[in-house]
């Protein structure tokens, strides 16, 4: 059979010339570089005698700097990306080259008795960090130059701090995501008529309906993710009156870690919108517990257990056994975060009232922390089946408790809600049942149990906003119980967030309620779900 061949990509050629094209580049901007360190010294009229000493010692500078620069990565990047860090690094290979050249060349005689002038080698740093430097901004400056930039939507984005400037150099550089920004507001008078990567700050928040009015904007973007909902919400409305689309990068809470992108742009939320300051908690300080540990979360698939699952990969636990009887949903969270990099996971599909099944598990992996968010939540129907809801809710905690002692667990957690306070129905019933085998377990063991009761987390199984988005899709109407009905609202992240505060702080028997922040009306949370939906 005839070898069969395969053409090489267009990527596949720029690759192979790409290194050593920089290695050429540079090797010639160094020796520029010492040539002029020359010429500066001796005023533009070197001796003979540093004539030749310059030819002898410059195959030793180009060798030593040039080495310095691979040793440092820098012909694994392209120069139209270079940025702050990548002049952080050249600086620290100039200094260091620099060193080492100085020490070889002031140490050894190239020339008879002649050695190089310590003024040629002080310039020549200079002017290697200058040209060097220069070259790779000078190429991403050419690259993003508004002329190169093609034609698209024109947006104007709310808010010039560092996630605006990130969403801009993601834009700019970026041509094929086909957006044009057009200007930017903040409501920070000292950035007035300032320029943050070459577009204008052309005015604040209460500016906004008249850009909008006077200029051709197709989109508005949010790039404010501290900012409360009542300004978000302010913001959607006026850009509602004035018919112009208006989308959002995430909230704080939902932004754990990496850089803001124009690929992180969503429409906007209920969340975004609802009135209260989110919740900051310094994870960093706060799941020191974690790190290094064997982590066990039940219920991994649900929506409380993922979040759970993403916060805690993140953490950096030795193992994290991700534990469900739902294969769809254990596999979706389990290819997430394996998409996202996190090893050491394990995806156990299980019944927690599988007591050999539960029992193998902490055999082999020796959880050492143990979040239990296995549950049934949905009120109405453990009315229909109220003894499924007690094997679920509260005879599986009696076993997981037993284990838990029985291999030496650290801290227990127990996802719980707050209608196990006075419960009125099967599930408050079941869940407040859990609660008192924790609290009971606490007075002789050494494992650290906690119970964490959840308010209305939005977007989790059972919340109110499934049954609202349904109705709106439906056509209407949108039925609450009485105007006047308040409600706690949470969104997930911020949850989960203060469920891992809450296990590190534990000292046995704890019940902690989460605070919630202000009450929001139902009827202000419909109107707002109805208005983002485009509807009256």
């Amino acid at each position: 059979m005839d070898e069969i061949t395969r053409p090489v990509p267009l990527g596949g050629w720029r690759s192979a010339f790409h290194r050593p094209g920089q290695i050429a580049v540079d090797a010639a901007l160094v020796s520029l570089a010492y040539w002029l360190a020359f010429l500066f010294r001796f005023d533009g009229d070197t001796p003979a005698r540093y004539q030749h000493l310059f030819v002898r010692s410059l195959i030793v500078v180009v060798v030593i700097k040039v080495s310095i620069f691979a040793l440092a990565r820098f012909y694994q990047r392209w120069w139209r990306f270079t940025s702050m860090r990548d002049l952080q690094a050249l600086l620290a290979a100039v200094a260091l080259s620099s060193l080492v050249i100085t020490t070889i060349l002031t140490q050894y005689r190239f020339n008879g008795p002649t050695f190089v002038p310590r003024g040629v080698l002080a310039f020549d740093a200079v002017a290697t960090l200058i040209l060097v430097g220069g070259i790779r901004f000078g190429v991403r400056s050419i690259f993003e130059r508004p002329g190169l930039v093609p034609k698209g939507r024109e947006v104007l984005i709310c808010g010039a701090g560092n996630a605006g400037n990130s969403l801009l150099r993601e834009m700019v550089s970026n041509r094929a995501l086909g957006y044009s920004p057009v200007g930017l507001i903040d409501d920070d008078d000292r950035k007035r008529r300032l320029r943050v990567q070459g577009v204008r700050v052309i005015g604040g928040r209460r500016d906004l309906s008249r850009i909008l009015r006077d200029s051709s904007v197709d989109e508005v973007i949010i790039a404010m993710p501290s900012a409360p909902g009542r300004v978000r919400q302010e913001i959607v409305d006026i850009c509602r009156q004035s018919g112009v689309p208006v989308k959002t990068l995430p909230s704080l809470a939902e932004i754990i870690s990496g850089q803001v992108t124009v690929r992180q742009l969503r429409e906007v939320r209920v969340e975004d919108v609802l009135g209260r300051d989110p919740v900051r908690v310094d994870m960093a300080r706060v799941a020191r517990y974690l790190n290094g540990k064997s982590v066990l979360i039940t219920g991994a698939g649900g929506s409380i257990g993922r979040e759970l699952c993403r916060q805690v990969a993140g953490i950096g636990p030795r193992r994290l056994v991700m534990l469900d009887n739902s294969e769809n949903n254990l596999f979706e969270i389990d290819m997430e975060l394996r998409e996202r990099g996190f090893v050491n996971l394990v995806p156990v599909i299980a019944d927690c009232r599988d007591e050999v099944v539960l029992g193998r598990v902490f055999a082999d992996h020796r959880p050492e922390i143990v979040f239990h968010a296995a549950a049934y939540k949905h009120v109405p129907m453990m009315e229909l089946n109220p003894v499924q809801a007690v094997a679920n809710n509260s005879l599986a905690t009696v076993l997981l408790a037993d284990l838990a002692e029985r291999f030496r667990v650290e801290r227990v957690c127990l996802i719980s809600t707050d209608k196990a306070v006075e419960p009125k129905t099967v599930m408050g019933a079941s869940k407040a049942l859990a609660e008192r085998v924790i609290e009971a377990r606490s007075d002789h063991s050494r494992t650290r149990f906690a119970a964490v009761r959840f308010g209305n987390v939005l977007g989790s199984s059972g919340s109110v906003l499934p049954i609202f988005q349904r109705q709106i899709a439906s056509g209407g109407p949108v039925t609450i119980t009485h105007p006047d009905m308040t409600r706690y609202f949470m969104t997930i992240p911020e949850a989960v967030q203060l469920v891992i505060e809450a296990t590190g702080i534990a000292e046995g028997g704890d019940i902690f309620v989460l605070d919630m922040g202000e009450p929001v009306k139902i009827i202000d949370l419909a109107n707002n779900m109805i208005r983002l939906s485009g509807r009256e």
